[in-house]
């Protein structure tokens, strides 16, 4: 009697335990998906060097910039670590946390080698467009190699969490996108002025999309872009008139006010909006509806938008990092991110999602300018440089066809023409390298042999290794020195190794995020671990980064 008092006693004990512990593995469980954030928004403003947070700061409003700066966490001392530094690597770098080597973006279009001619990052003949039946909606990103975080997120939830990627430039919305998305969504301007999407991912456009394309939003930015504040107030940047900025076709000084609807026809009808802040602000209307239209943030599963600002690149180029028009760009962008954050708070709530802003690279001031303040700079005549290389070729091996294609700082060879002469490929690599680290303007040369065969872990020679593909990249690589540029003799450009190009904003904020800010060097392979990390996902297969365990909560 007492045995069967003892094992029922024992039995009720059993049960009572398993079922606490069931009850609190379920509390676990729901504690596990109540903290992850319900939206996750990446946010690309192309070509922000980091001191726009810091030069215009007293010009910003509350809650755009500041409200990141001031809320959540800024990593003051972020870089991207390979070479070449532009839109195309930069976006699949940010959203698959490893660098060209692994995922393949090596420049925005490069020299395929074994097609034998340039192919576009984001091209593709096998798709369709769908908003427009011109090639500009012919991409995806097939060329991609990598998953990207919102690609694991998606697998993560079996397809359920949404993906929408949304930018002026088709490459700043498909990358980041992945290759799982819901949707990405880029601007077509020209006669049209709407966003248009490819075959890859729909067969027609949402009702959502028509109907913002219907309401001639575009049509309302054809107006005069004047200075947000007073231009006598814009102390942070140089004299409105100067001799290193380009223009508009049909304007004849790079000076305020630009009427767009007089100045549109001589500039590509809408595609002028793209070249100015403007472009920023459709791109802000048009992620403010995607909110409502895809219902981001609205269940249990995490979704991700993908945004890219891409007009600041534009201005950039066009009038230089120096100008009025880049500072009153930023004011405005501030003002479109207040804009957006309002809504994320509305309609995802606020403390419910996570945002993250970087670059895709940062930019050099205009040489012509740092010249003029004696500090050393200028441009490198690439006709000349290929003339001189040609004729040493042929004074060197007798022909003039060893050489495919001379782009992006890449020297590609003709790998057939060398074997039926029977030269030795390293030989004709290092002959190149002897010659043209005498050019003027030529700090490096490397081979690709020597990309291959060594480990670099430092210095310029360990960010050309990162972003050195073996299959894809060139034979010969050549760095200029720093501030010189195969460019317009008229505003900033990028794509090199130094700080100028390299060091751009991170910032987090929102849910798991706490406030605070580093000088710790990070790097732009770094986010989307972090991301996956807060997600409790799987990083992107490629990943190299780590994640930034210091800006959580």
């Amino acid at each position: 009697m007492l045995k069967n008092v003892v094992y029922f006693l024992f039995t009720l004990t059993v049960i009572f335990s398993c079922k606490a512990q069931t009850e609190i593995i379920s509390t676990k469980n729901k504690d596990f998906n109540s903290e992850k954030p319900k939206l996750v928004v990446g946010i690309v403003v192309d070509q922000m060097r980091y001191d726009y947070l810091t030069r215009f700061y007293n010009k910003y409003g509350e809650g755009g910039f500041k409200r990141m700066m001031n809320e959540g966490f800024n990593c003051k001392n972020n870089h991207y670590n390979y070479v070449p530094t532009y839109t195309g690597p930069g976006h699949a770098s940010v959203y698959t946390g490893t660098t060209p080597k692994y995922h393949g973006i090596i420049a925005n279009d490069w020299y395929d080698k074994e097609v034998k001619k340039k192919v576009y990052c984001a091209g593709d003949d096998s798709v369709l467009a769908v908003g427009t039946e011109t090639e500009d909606g012919q991409m995806s990103p097939h060329r991609m190699k990598a998953t990207t975080f919102s690609d694991e997120n998606r697998l993560f939830t079996q397809m359920r969490g949404k993906t929408i990627g949304i930018s002026i430039k088709d490459r700043g919305a498909i990358l980041p996108a992945g290759h799982t998305a819901n949707a990405a969504y880029w601007f077509y301007g020209k006669d049209k002025g709407d966003f248009i999407t490819s075959t890859f991912y729909m067969t027609a456009l949402p009702n959502w999309v028509n109907e913002f394309n219907n309401s001639k939003v575009a049509e309302s930015y054809l107006k005069p872009w004047n200075t947000f504040y007073d231009i006598s107030t814009y102390s942070e940047s140089g004299s409105d008139l100067n001799n290193f900025e380009s223009t508009f076709n049909g304007k004849e000084t790079a000076t305020f006010p630009y009427d767009l609807e007089i100045l549109k026809d001589e500039n590509g009808g809408f595609d002028i909006i793209k070249t100015t802040a403007y472009g920023n602000s459709i791109v802000a209307d048009f992620a403010i509806a995607a909110l409502s239209g895809e219902q981001l943030g609205q269940d249990a599963d995490t979704d991700v938008l993908a945004v890219s600002f891409s007009s600041t690149d534009y201005v950039g180029h066009k009038f230089g990092v120096n100008s009025k028009e880049i500072e009153d760009t930023y004011i405005r962008l501030d003002k479109d991110l207040e804009r957006l954050f309002i809504a994320l708070d509305v309609k995802a709530g606020k403390g419910k999602y996570v945002v993250f802003l970087t670059a895709d690279h940062a930019a050099v001031d205009v040489p012509a300018y740092l010249r003029s303040v004696k500090i050393p700079a200028g441009y490198v005549d690439s006709k000349l440089f290929n003339d001189k290389l040609n004729a040493f070729m042929i004074a060197k091996f007798g022909v003039s066809d060893l050489i495919e294609n001379i782009s992006n700082n890449q020297i590609f060879l003709n790998r057939n023409q060398i074997n039926k002469l029977d030269l030795d490929l390293d030989d004709v690599q290092e002959a190149i390298v002897n010659e043209i680290i005498n050019y003027e303007y030529i700090d490096k040369v490397y081979t690709a042999t020597t990309m291959n065969s060594t480990s670099f872990t430092s210095g310029i020679e360990a960010l050309l290794q990162k972003g050195h593909n073996q299959k894809r990249s060139g034979d010969v690589l050549f760095v200029y020195d720093p501030a010189f540029v195969s460019y317009s003799k008229t505003g900033s450009t990028h794509g090199s190794g130094f700080d100028y190009d390299t060091h751009v904003p991170l910032l987090f904020l929102g849910k798991g995020i706490k406030h605070g800010e580093t000088l710790q060097k990070t790097e732009i392979t770094d986010i989307a671990p972090t991301m996956s990390a807060l997600l409790g996902i799987s990083f992107p297969n490629g990943a190299i980064g780590q994640p930034l365990e210091f800006v959580f909560e």
